[in-house]
Order: structure tokens, then C-alpha cells, then sequence
């Protein structure tokens, strides 16, 4: 999957000392030179950069600062050229407002030590100052980071920049994103209650409270011409399945396929008519009346966003719908999944929900089983069979703390291939770093919802960027 993430803003400016140019006849040169360059990677990381050039005095620094806050940066890299006074860097940071990223990166891995005289040293001295600035940071509570290397052929450090750039765009999509919540919590699971306003306290995304009465006239006004195309392509994505043994499995049929289609239309036009990014869902309904066929009926049409780019969650669990949002702006998908069973003599973890499935990260094509009854809800219909594709993964956790700020849980895995339930759910067999009952342990002892979202790849590194760059607490368990 690509990166959905809107470019991070990033701002990036040189530091050097202005005493140092009239002494030392080419450095500026020099230093300004390197410094266009590192701005040239970054933008090759995806960031729009916003430049501030080579600052070497306080006053340039304020003017630095005013323009990174008048762009609307999400991160500032602090290029350290050659070494600079701290108070020359501090009026940059506190103007921006935002974390920054203190980069100590030198030309060349080493000097002849012998021969390098002083101006030469200074085009190299990029870690002098570091130290210095990171202490002014800490007393003038300045969020930031350390990256040290070089500018050019070193995968580390660039690597670390990338998550940084990475985690900025996930953030600048979060705090632009319309969350759509359909209806209610599911009833008791006192995991699931939060408040919205924690949603646009902590994230700055903004939550739109949704009626089923928004998708029933939607589903209503859905035109032949479209129900038959959503038919189509849900013929093209989906295999059919047998019934299987299980008892509340049935044969598919077209009342049930005309139905999902339906509902997939209606899903579709009212995520475009409230310009939502991510929906979270769940409405009960009674006696077969048409909020619970609704509710019953968008198992289908919400695979189909979530593979689309718009994550679904259901049970009314809007955190771990922000929690996919993350995996799907990161470009490694986000599958609304809980924990199934725990396997002592193969040692993995099935984990899997019925529910939305996220088509686009499965291994081979997911099937669609038609359920006479959902277990522990009302309705009945066309739901998602399907396992995420082997290899890497990672699960992230979106939960709160007893003072109610959201807190990111994060841990990588394996996904590996073996049977799995055939009962209309995703389902899928994962290694953690410790064995199941361990890690089951470790990740229970943080305070966890009963859900997670999981993508493909090993994401844990921009996770805890992403919750650096919101302040959030994040914790990655095993």
C-alpha cells in the first residue's frame, strides 16, 4: 500500500556563527552548500520543506522562527552546519511552536587529523554545538530529538529522518481529519466510552456525530445503475463461500447481495457528503426494523472503504478507528481486530474481529460468508472472511488513561500462514517477540481497549514519532 499521508510541512534551517565569515575566507559558502543539500534529501523524504536558509544571529533566528509559524510547519529541522551559539537557535524553536529535530550531520565520516586546519574542522564540527542546544531545549521545554551522521550515504540517520517526516504528515492529516461517528457504543464495553472532546483536545481531528437516520435516506435514494456497480465490483473483489459447518452459516444469495450493494452505495455517498476520512460505527436496532438491517447490512460496503483509504471500526470504538486511521496514513493498512485465542503448542496469537476487514492488506482474495445471525448482535447478512498477508505486521492500540489523555500502544509481530477459523471473520495467526501468554500479559498491563488496529510492516518506530509529535504517551510492549 502507498503512504496516504498528506507531505508534512517541514521547516528546515543552517546554523553557523557570524563571527566565523569574515575569519575564515569560502566556510559560509561552504556551510550554506551543505546545507541547500540536506534540504534536498528532505524533500525527497516527501516533505514540503519550508527554508530558512543558514541562520548565524538572534535576530535572524526570530525571523526564522515568525516564518516556520506563519507557514504552518509540523516539525523543524535544525541543520547545525558548523557550531552556532544556543541563542541563536532557541528564538527559532519557541517561535515555530512545534517539536524539532536537532541534525548533526557532517560532510564527510571522518578528517585527516593531521592536516585539517581550523577552517576545515569548522565545515565538520556539525556535533559541537548539539549538545548545547539540547540543554537550552530542555530548560525552555522544547520538544526534540537527536539525529547524528552524515549527509550523504547514511541509511541510519536518514532513516530516523524519514520516520520523523513520516510521522509529520501522519500527525498534519490527524489534525485535518473528520472522524464520523454512526449511532452508539456497543452496549457495556465500558473500554469503548470516551468523551469526543478528548478527540479534538488530544488530536485536533474533528468528530462528526452521525445518525442512522443519515444512511437509511441514503440507502433509500441509492439509483439501480449504481447498486448494480457496487454488485460488480464486489463480484470482482470477493470470493464466495460454501456455508461451512457452522450452524449459523447459510448459502449467499441475491436478497443478501442486493442488500450489501445497497448499503456499500449508501456508505459511499454519505462518506462523501460529510467528507469524513474515518467511520466509526454501531446501531442495534429491533425486531428486524430497518435500523437493525442497516445496521446488520455495511459489513461489506465498509471493507470496501477501509481498503480504500477510509478506515471503518465497529462496536462504536472510535479509538481504535483513530488507531487505523494511523496505520492507513503510514500506507500499511489498519484492520479493526481483537484477540481470539491463544495458541500454547504452535505459540502464536490469532487475533481477528467480525466486522469491516481491510481487503487491501489480505493474503489472497477475502471471501464473503452469509451469517443467518451475528453473534452477540442483531441482523444478519454478508460478512468478511479473510487473514492479513504473511510477513511483518505491526498492532497499534489506541487507549486512555485514568485522566483521560489517549495513549498509543504499539508491538511488531509476524503473521504467519495455518488454519484459521472459517465462521465469516478475519482471523490470522501472529508471532510476537514473546511467547502468546507473555505478551498477552505485557500488552494487558498497559490499560488496553479490547481491539487493536493491525497493518502490514514493522511501523513501531513512527508510531512512537507520531505520538512524540501529538505528546502522547505510547508504549511498545514486547
Amino acid at each position: 500500500m502507498k503512504v496516504t499521508s498528506e507531505p508534512a510541512k517541514v521547516g528546515v534551517f543552517g546554523i553557523g556563527l557570524a563571527a566565523y565569515w569574515p575569519q575564515f575566507e569560502g566556510l559560509r559558502e561552504r556551510c550554506e552548500g551543505y546545507q541547500r543539500r540536506v534540504e534536498e534529501r528532505v524533500r525527497e523524504l516527501g516533505a514540503e520543506v519550508v527554508s530558512a536558509g543558514l541562520v548565524d544571529d538572534a535576530e535572524g533566528a526570530r525571523a526564522a522562527g515568525d516564518a516556520f509559524a506563519a507557514a504552518g510547519v509540523d516539525l523543524v529541522v535544525c541543520h547545525a552546519v558548523t557550531y552556532a551559539t544556543s541563542s541563536q537557535v532557541i528564538p527559532t524553536l519557541q517561535r515555530a511552536g512545534v517539536p524539532v529535530l536537532l541534525a548533526a550531520l557532517q560532510p564527510t565520516p571522518s578528517l585527516d587529523y593531521e592536516d585539517t586546519d581550523t577552517a576545515e574542522w569548522l565545515a565538520n564540527c556539525a556535533a559541537c554545538c548539539v549538545p548545547e542546544i539540547a540543554g537550552a531545549c530542555v530548560r525552555c521545554r522544547i520538544p526534540y530529538d537527536t539525529v547524528a551522521g552524515t549527509i550523504e550515504g547514511d541509511a541510519r540517520a536518514w532513516g530516523r529522518i524519514g520516520s520523523w517526516v513520516r510521522a509529520a504528515g501522519v500527525v498534519r492529516s490527524l489534525r485535518r481529519s473528520r472522524l464520523g461517528f454512526l449511532g452508539h457504543v456497543y452496549a457495556g464495553m465500558l473500554d469503548m466510552y470516551s468523551d469526543f472532546t478528548a478527540f479534538h483536545a488530544d488530536l485536533g481531528a474533528h468528530v462528526e456525530v452521525l445518525e442512522i437516520d443519515d444512511l437509511a435516506t441514503r440507502v433509500d435514494a441509492a439509483e439501480p445503475a449504481a447498486v448494480a456497480a457496487k454488485l460488480e465490483q464486489i463480484r470482482a473483489e470477493f470470493d464466495w463461500a460454501d456455508p461451512s459447518t457452522d450452524p449459523i452459516a447459510a448459502p449467499i444469495d441475491d436478497a443478501a447481495l442486493d442488500w450489501s450493494a445497497r448499503v456499500a452505495v449508501g456508505l459511499d455517498r454519505l462518506v462523501a457528503d460529510f467528507e469524513l476520512d474515518a467511520l466509526t460505527y454501531y446501531y442495534r436496532g429491533l425486531d428486524g426494523n430497518e435500523s437493525e438491517r442497516l445496521g446488520a447490512g455495511v459489513i461489506v460496503g465498509n471493507s470496501l472503504l477501509t481498503a480504500r483509504g477510509i478506515p471503518t471500526a465497529g462496536e462504536g470504538d472510535l479509538k481504535t478507528n483513530v488507531a487505523q486511521l494511523i496505520l492507513d496514513r503510514l500506507g500499511a493498512g489498519g484492520s479493526y481486530t481483537e484477540f481470539y485465542a491463544l495458541d500454547f503448542d504452535e505459540q502464536f496469537t490469532l487475533m481477528g474481529h467480525d466486522g469491516p476487514a481491510h481487503v487491501a492488506i489480505a493474503e489472497g482474495r477475502p471471501t464473503l460468508r452469509n451469517l443467518k445471525l451475528y453473534h452477540g448482535k442483531r441482523g444478519n447478512g454478508l460478512s468478511v472472511e479473510c487473514r492479513v498477508r504473511y510477513g511483518p505486521i505491526t498492532i497499534v492500540g489506541c487507549t486512555q488513561t485514568a485522566d483521560g489523555r489517549l495513549k498509543l500502544l504499539v508491538a511488531e509481530g509476524e503473521s504467519v500462514p495455518g488454519a484459521t477459523f472459517r465462521i465469516g471473520n478475519t482471523n490470522s495467526r501472529l508471532r510476537f517477540s514473546k511467547p502468546p501468554a507473555e505478551f498477552f500479559e505485557a500488552w494487558c498491563a498497559e490499560g488496553p481497549t479490547h481491539h487493536v488496529a493491525l497493518g502490514v510492516g514493522h511501523r513501531a518506530e513512527d508510531v512512537r514519532r507520531i505520538a512524540q509529535l501529538l505528546d502522547l504517551p505510547c508504549t511498545e510492549v514486547g
